[in-house]
């Protein structure tokens, strides 16, 4: 009997070891199917959300953008929530006329960003309180810039006036090209940019005189609102183009209109190039079949002291040899080296006073607050420092702005001879004035679009001349083939809007006045690239740009930081164009 009981127990426990044994089977065969099914869900559900983020970013930036686009008020960060999804929009200023919109999307700690790049229909930056070209800046009698100067030319002063920031004064160009290519309609136009194996172009020149490299011109339009490109100079390799660079600069995507235009680039550096040797201008650019550039372009080989390529930089290069072409271009060489000075030992400029100091090849008979760089100098406060000479810059505005903009008013149709807004006042634009612009006796004009002015502009008489409404934080032009006399109480303005300004530009070669402006003051840019503007009798304005300034009697010139990022509307419907959208890490 004992014998017989061992064995049942023994019996049982071998068949608790098989069921367990059966049960751990089985979860293991059914762990290996749910799991792929449970990951495969997980995994869907994850892509599901990802995608609903990306969608809500994509949701943020287009909200902001409509906004900007709308003139519409919008905040520096900007807040978008949908069901348990959100996203934060932050709009940032990045300079050159440019806003940076960063989109974060946020659904259940699954994150995705949007990263977009804008730029204004037809941006301008001024850099500068004043930007002045050869004929320099003359201050007296008090006169005042308060912000930073950049001239082509030199700079002088007497005792009572001052600069509040950085003084600089480069070496100026030449005023005729030392090689030149092309004028008039373009026989040939040449597509670039549009695609990776005709991104760039090149076209290889020898100066005929040892003198430093300056600017350079173009005759060149846009498709589209394609990306500033980079302007090289590059050393010949048999016949090609070369690795190395010995000058760059930035053509300015804002600059170039959709018609043709010369539109000027000047470099960073000023190398002297070896009138022996070849050398190449690359037009280096990104590569969009909808946002690109057009060159114009001559034919039978015109130009003999170089060829044309196109293809990629560091790629494959094809000469355009084949079909005889090469690109209109003008290419300049140094002119007078810069200098500031005081007018005596005794009547020293006082520059510098906030933070900046004093750049040119010869400075004497300054005082500053911050250094002197020079290569010559005397009677200054302090010793000169060396460093190399301050490189010509360009205006901001292109002929091909200018173009433009006379193209814009003319929408409008044309008004024949003599304008005058009296008191009863009077709102015109967009519109062609085929004779003088007159506002007086207390009258206002309202700008409702471009105006091109044929004869010449007349704003006093405690008149005012602003822009409409409906322009918002845009800004807006009034432009002459004469001379613009701003006196007698006249002002000028921009919307109301902060940020907007008007700009009074005048085409003329006056030596004295193309534009002058005696009194009155306002959100006002003086821009005069072939004459001089005169300003005196105590008035003020926000920003001036000419081949020569002359501030004198008390007035003042003050910069804004706002003026970097000018957006000139063609009219009120001014706006934002897309530069680069793309995802960000």
């Amino acid at each position: 009997m004992k014998i017989k009981n061992k064995i049942k127990l023994n019996g049982g426990a071998a068949m608790m070891v098989l069921v367990f044994f059966f049960v751990f089977i089985s979860l293991t065969i059914l762990m290996g199917i749910v799991s792929p099914a449970v990951r495969e869900f997980k995994i869907t559900n994850d892509s599901f959300l990802s995608k609903q983020t990306y969608f809500l970013a994509e949701s943020g930036v287009e909200d902001v953008l409509y906004r900007l686009k709308n003139n519409k008020q919008v905040s520096g960060t900007e807040t978008l929530v949908l069901g348990s999804s959100s996203s934060i929009t932050s709009i940032t200023d990045i300079g050159g006329g440019q806003k940076e919109i960063d989109t974060l999307g946020n659904t259940n700690s699954h994150q995705r960003k949007i990263d977009v790049v804008l730029n204004t229909a037809t941006g301008v930056s001024f850099n500068y309180g004043v930007l002045v070209g050869q004929g320099g800046v003359t201050l007296n009698g008090s006169g005042v810039i308060n912000g930073n100067v950049y001239a082509d030319g030199p700079i002088v002063s007497d005792s009572s006036s001052y600069i509040t920031g950085t003084a600089i004064s480069a070496n100026s160009p030449s005023i005729s090209a030392n090689q030149t290519n092309g004028m008039g309609v373009p026989i040939n136009n040449i597509i670039f940019g549009n695609t990776s194996t005709t991104q760039d172009i090149a076209q290889s020149f020898r100066t005929s005189v040892l003198s430093p490299l300056n600017k350079i011109q173009l005759y060149i339009k846009k498709v589209g609102s394609p990306s500033n490109a980079t302007i090289k100079i590059m050393d010949d390799s048999n016949g090609s183009v070369g690795s190395n660079i010995i000058a760059s600069g930035t053509l300015s995507a804002s600059a170039v209109t959709t018609s043709y235009g010369w539109v000027e680039v000047s470099f960073t550096s000023n190398p002297i190039l070896d009138t022996s040797k070849s050398y190449w201008i690359v037009v280096d650019s990104s590569s969009s079949s909808s946002k690109y550039y057009v060159i114009g372009g001559t034919s039978g080989n015109s130009y003999t002291n170089g060829e044309s390529k196109i293809g990629q930089l560091g790629g494959i290069w094809d000469s355009t040899n084949s079909i005889n072409i090469d690109y209109y271009f003008n290419l300049y060489l140094g002119g007078i080296l810069g200098s500031i000075s005081g007018t005596s030992q005794y009547n020293q400029l006082r520059v510098g006073t906030v933070s900046g100091g004093a750049q040119a090849h010869t400075v004497n008979y300054v005082n500053s607050t911050g250094n002197i760089y020079c290569q010559d100098g005397t009677g200054n406060n302090k010793s000169c420092l060396s460093q190399s000479d301050p490189a010509y810059v360009s205006y901001p505005v292109s002929d091909a702005n200018i173009n433009q903009w006379q193209l814009d008013a003319s929408s409008g149709g044309t008004i024949s001879g003599d304008y005058n807004v009296g008191y009863a006042g009077a709102t015109i634009g967009p519109k062609i004035i085929n004779g003088n612009l007159t506002v007086s006796g207390g009258g206002t004009l309202t700008v409702s679009g471009s105006i091109w002015v044929k004869g010449n502009i007349i704003l006093n008489g405690g008149s005012l001349t602003k822009l409409s409404t409906s322009y918002g934080s845009n800004d807006g032009i009034i432009l002459a083939d004469g001379t613009i006399t701003v006196s007698g109480g006249g002002h000028a303005d921009g919307s109301g809007t902060t940020g907007s300004y008007l700009m009074l530009l005048s085409k003329s070669y006056s030596t004295t006045s193309a534009i002058s402006i005696s009194g009155g003051s306002g959100a006002v840019i003086a821009y005069a690239p072939y004459g001089t503007i005169s300003v005196s009798g105590g008035a003020s304005l926000k920003e001036a740009t000419g081949y020569k300034l002359l501030v004198e009697g008390g007035s003042s010139i003050t910069y804004e930081s706002g003026l970097t990022n000018n957006n000139f509307s063609s009219g009120p419907g001014g706006t934002w164009n897309i530069n680069s959208w793309k995802e960000a890490e």
